[in-house]
Order: structure tokens, then sequence, then C-alpha cells
């Protein structure tokens, strides 16, 4: 079969800095920072007491009250998401083939919140403490399951997990369906609810996250050298992915195009980064070589920049390899500096405003960049949005377990 080109007619966001696609574009170009003091939780003894969360995200305005109970906010957020990419998408689902559309959305942990509360049941109450949705709340793949179900939608369903690369594998699989004739439509992205007691003391024992309590929204600070980790975030990404002449058949906003992809494993650490990049080049070059584009044609890129000591110089050398003189005229950013870092949904959530830069015309800034790191030297459009015609952008998405994965979205183009 021949190859179909694969372009983006809807997107879905949920976000620290928008409850919508529209609203989180704003608040990226306005450089709004999602984060800020937890208050639902106690957190008198944990070393980080804030993070970037959805702001009055209160279930029942999405779902009756009796569903929401029997949905981790994991599920949640990509099912709203979902329904938003659907309606924008302005696909009939009552016309199309419904075995035919593929979800495939993913996320990095699962039901965290859901995990944490059914084991304390169990501690205070015992077996019959344990709820009967506890497993089907907590595994990763129900969350493209429920979307799944809400929709009738028959076609493939499933997801891959990897960590922080997972929103993007997931997006990079389901290009291929659409691509190799497999699906004609498809819901994918991912999602993420990590800000729990757990999550926060879990990431805090691995000395991974900035406890810049006193200044919750100048935490996430990539490229600067007084960053001191990242900052939890949470959220979901989605997009509809459909063949281009199907698209244009029925008139459909075009939001852009995806290119390629490119994927690889550092092979070095759990956690840590490669600090030579050998796997984050390999992917950045695959992506190129998938798109048929060279370093030079490309003019954004999203980068995973965590606020990490290491991560931001590693990266920052991996790109000064594949791009050459060149890195210094791609506008660079990394939104995490506004939504935090958002783990299984980060890849989803950054490749739309990717995309979105590509479709507006303006490349999102870095904020909280003060007093640049002198190992990060390139652009990384800092503290404020600039507008820049962009023809190619690129998403990079690591994970823990050396996961890397780089989408490239293109400008949609008659």
């Amino acid at each position: 079969m021949s190859e179909r080109r694969v372009v983006i007619t809807g997107i879905g966001a949920l976000t620290p800095v928008g409850k919508s696609a529209p609203d989180f574009w704003n608040g990226l170009v306005s450089a709004k920072s999602g984060a800020r003091t937890i208050e639902h939780f106690e957190t008198s003894d944990l070393p980080t007491q804030f993070a970037a969360q959805i702001e009055e995200y209160d279930p029942e305005d999405y779902f009756e009250r009796k569903d929401a109970r029997r949905l981790d906010l994991v599920a949640q957020y990509a099912i709203v998401a979902s329904k938003e990419a659907l309606e924008d998408s302005g696909l009939d689902l009552e016309e199309i083939n419904k075995d035919r559309v593929a979800v495939i959305v993913g996320t990095g942990i699962g039901g965290m919140k859901t995990f944490y509360d059914q084991s304390v049941s169990l501690h205070e109450r015992g077996p019959r403490g344990v709820s009967p949705f506890f497993i089907p709340m907590l595994i990763p793949d129900l969350v493209s399951g429920q979307i799944s179900i809400r929709h009738g939608f028959r076609g493939p369903n499933f997801c891959a997990v990897s960590a922080c690369a997972t929103g993007s594998h997931n997006i990079g699989i389901a290009y291929d369906l659409i691509k190799y004739g497999q699906s004609d439509y498809a819901v994918t992205g991912g999602t993420e609810a990590p800000i729990t007691r757990i999550g926060i003391a879990g990431f805090n024992s691995m000395k991974a996250m900035s406890t810049r309590n006193d200044d919750p929204a100048k935490a996430s600070r990539p490229f600067d050298i007084d960053r001191d980790g990242f900052v939890l975030g949470e959220g979901s990404g989605i997009f509809i992915l459909e063949e281009l002449e199907s698209a244009r058949s029925r008139g459909a906003r075009i939001y852009g195009e995806i290119a390629g992809y490119g994927y690889s494993a550092d092979a070095f650490h759990i956690t840590a980064p490669d600090p030579d990049g050998g796997g984050v080049q390999i992917a950045m070059n695959n992506a190129l070589q998938a798109a048929g584009i060279k370093p030079e044609d490309v003019d954004h890129i999203n980068m995973h920049g965590t606020s990490t000591p290491l991560g931001d110089i590693a990266e920052t050398n991996s790109i000064k390899k594949v791009f050459g003189k060149h890195a210094y005229n791609i506008n660079l950013n990394s939104t995490k500096s506004m939504t935090g870092h958002t783990l299984g949904a980060a890849g989803a959530i950054e490749s739309v405003a990717a995309l979105l830069a590509i479709y507006h015309g303006m490349v999102p800034p870095t904020i909280n960049v003060d007093n640049q790191d002198p190992e990060c030297d390139l652009n990384y459009t800092a503290n404020e949005a600039e507008v820049r015609e962009i023809r190619y952008a690129l998403n990079n998405a690591f994970g823990f377990g050396g996961h890397n994965s780089t989408l490239v979205f293109k400008k949609y183009e008659e």
C-alpha cells in the first residue's frame, strides 16, 4: 500500500496554563506560569510543596458524580481533551466508520491517585476496603479503553508506556496506523495526573525536583544558571489524525502535517541522561531522515528542557551536534517552564504547542531565563514570544530508562 500523508484536524488540551487548546495557547504566548502551592493535600513534611496544577478543575463540570468516582484523574483529563479534539475536528461521529478509528493514548504512570488512595484504604480497612474499580482505574491502557467505549471506536486501541516519552511515542504509533492505511482516523496523545503525596515524595527522594517553595512561579527555569530541578505538572494533550485526502474532501481545518519521527535509546542509565547525548542525536537524525529534510530546514524545536542541571546541557549539546551552526538560527523553547513536567503527557502537550506555533507563526517563550547558563548558549526564546514563520518544527521527548522520541511537524501547504 502506498504511504498516505497524515494531518492534524483536531486538538484538545487540558493543562496548568489553560483548560482548552485555545486557552492553552493564550497562556503560553502570554508567558503564564501554572505553578502554585499545593493545597489539596498535606505538604508541610515534603521538600517540594508546589506543582503546576490545572486551575479550578472540578470533575462534576465534565462528568456525572457516579462516573467521576469510577475514573482516575488520569483518564478524566484524557476524556475531556479527547472530547474537545473530536469536536474541534468537525468529524460527524454518526457518519464515519467507527471500525476504522484508532485510539492510541498513553500515560507514563497510570492512576497514581487511585493507587495511593486504595493502598491507604487497604491499610486502614483491610481487603474489603479496596474498590472493585481499583484495577480498571489504575492500569494505563484503560485510558484508551474509556475513550473507545464512550464513542464506540472499534479500531486499534492500546497504549505505549515509555515514561516521559509516552505521549510522543503514542502519536508516532497513531501516525503509522494512518500512514499505512490500517486506520482512517486516530485519537492520540498522552495524559498524566501525578500530583499526589506519593508522587511528590518519590521525585523528592530522587532529588529531581525544584524546592523553590517561596516562589513556585519562578521554579521551572530551563537553561537558567539557577535551575534546581523540574516542577511536577499534570494534564493531557490530544490530536485527531487523519489522511490528507479525507480531510480535504470534508473541508476540514488542517492545523499541520506530521512529517516523520525518530526513536532511540540511550542505553546508559535508568534515570540520568547520557551526557554525550548519543541516543538523543540518533532520534533527531532519524526524524530528519524520515521527514526527508535537512537540518537547516528546521525553524523551531520544542525541547524536552526539564530545568534539571544535567538534562538541559546534554540536550543543548546534542542539538549543536545534529544541527551544527544552524543550531544558533533555530528558535528553541521549553514550555515546561510554564506547564511544569507533565511526564507521560509531556510529549503530547508539547506537540500541541509546537503544532500551534507553526499554525500561528509564533514561538512561545521559555520563561524564567534570567541568568542564562553559559553552557546553554542557544536561542531559547527567552521570556517573550517571538513571531516567526515556521515550516518545520520538532518536538523532543525523553524518558527515564533512556527512551528518546523526536516528532517532526510541517506547515500544511497545498
